[in-house]
């Protein structure tokens, strides 16, 4: 019998190193071909990202420590009327489940149409607004990004961007797709966006897409020296996401900002795939709250001389239910190497109230790299 369970457990260990050969076998050949398109690319940039787990799993002081790494490389090559754009990212798993893949984050290309508009095909990843509605995910193992087209138009009383994305499920005969329309532009010293989506076909699990528009309205401003911001978002679902925050700078070195969040009763509020989709294990931010939750938060930033200091408390509660008592830490250091280079460490610890839940911590590094 011990023999038979030391033959199964070689065989198993035999597996997992052919499998590590392989995908790094894949992810070479892969970064030979990007890094051979890199050197006759107009522009390129590199985006280096470390996610260490030190969570308590069992309150006995055992932590995680489990750490991620991903890097980003992107090159983008072109004339006065066209572009091309791509972009890999390679991710690996450092520990016992040591782990290692790549794959194609952005392909695209777009081109001018005669100074009226312009189109962008391929697989890109959007951000508008606020981020609550679309937008990628940076700190995803498989990052959002949306296949299809946009176009922009060239008006001069706001930017507007139209776009159709759609993914063939094979769960039924018609696609899963989305539309959208995005209008941003300054009206009287006020920055306004507004986002409206839809969403047709089938869902992952087979479920029927929202006959309902989910819809985002971003306001930010200044009033007597006060930086005013105000975002009001509702998702396929109808539930509701309502933020208002205020800034202030102290000094031309420190600022103060304050904000609060709100979500409606009646669900939770969510965006399949965004940057808010998730927590800190997959976002690294605070991410979407649940139906009824409340968050106040209180920031202190600071910057002087290449680097940038920050520190914000979030106190959340939820009106449904007086028991909930989640207080959540972030304490940011950034650092300017030089024109080309940036480095950042973003510390986080969330502690849910809950008697005998754990503590959740967790450090994140990021070292960007532009020519």
């Amino acid at each position: 019998m011990l023999i038979v369970k030391e033959v199964y457990l070689c065989h198993r260990i035999n597996h997992k190193k052919n499998k590590m050969k392989k995908n790094l076998r894949n992810i070479l050949v892969l970064a030979m071909g990007l890094m051979t398109t890199v050197a006759f690319a107009q522009d390129w940039n590199v985006d280096s990202r470390t996610r260490i787990d030190m969570s308590d799993v069992d309150g006995n002081g055992d932590a995680v420590k489990s750490t991620d790494q991903r890097a980003t490389l992107g090159a983008t090559w072109g004339g006065s009327d066209w572009g091309i754009h791509i972009s890999s990212d390679v991710n690996y798993t450092l520990g016992q489940d040591a782990d290692a893949s790549m794959a194609i984050y952005e392909a695209y290309a777009s081109t001018d149409l005669m100074g009226y508009a312009s189109v962008t095909a391929g697989r890109q990843a959007l951000n508008y607004g606020s981020g609550a509605l679309m937008s990628s995910n940076d700190w995803a193992v498989n990052r959002t990004t949306w296949e299809g087209m946009t176009f922009g138009l060239n008006l001069d009383m706001a930017d507007i961007t139209l776009g159709y994305a759609a993914m063939n499920t094979g769960m039924g005969d018609d696609d899963n797709g989305n539309m959208w329309v995005n209008a941003s532009g300054e009206f009287s010293g006020w920055d306004v966006n507004v986002l409206y989506m839809t969403e047709t076909g089938l869902h992952a699990d087979g479920s029927a897409a929202s006959e309902n528009a989910a819809t985002g309205i971003d306001i930010s401003g200044e009033v007597m020296g006060a930086g005013i911001t105000a975002s009001m978002n509702t998702d396929f679902n109808e539930n509701t996401m309502r933020v208002i925050g205020l800034s202030y700078a102290i000094n031309d070195d420190m600022g103060v900002n304050a904000s609060h969040t709100a979500y409606s009763d009646e669900g939770n509020f969510n965006m399949s795939g965004t940057n808010m989709d998730g927590s800190y294990d997959a976002t690294g931010n605070l991410g979407y709250l649940g139906a009824g939750d409340e968050d106040l938060a209180i920031g202190l930033t600071y910057a002087m001389s290449g680097v940038s200091l920050g520190a914000t408390m979030h106190k959340i509660t939820n009106t449904l239910d007086e028991d909930v008592a989640r207080d959540v830490m972030e304490i940011s250091l950034g650092y300017s190497l030089n024109d080309n280079a940036s480095l950042s460490v973003k510390y986080a610890t969330d502690a849910s109230g809950v008697e005998g839940a754990d503590d959740m911590k967790y450090t994140y590094l990021t070292l960007t790299v532009r020519p």
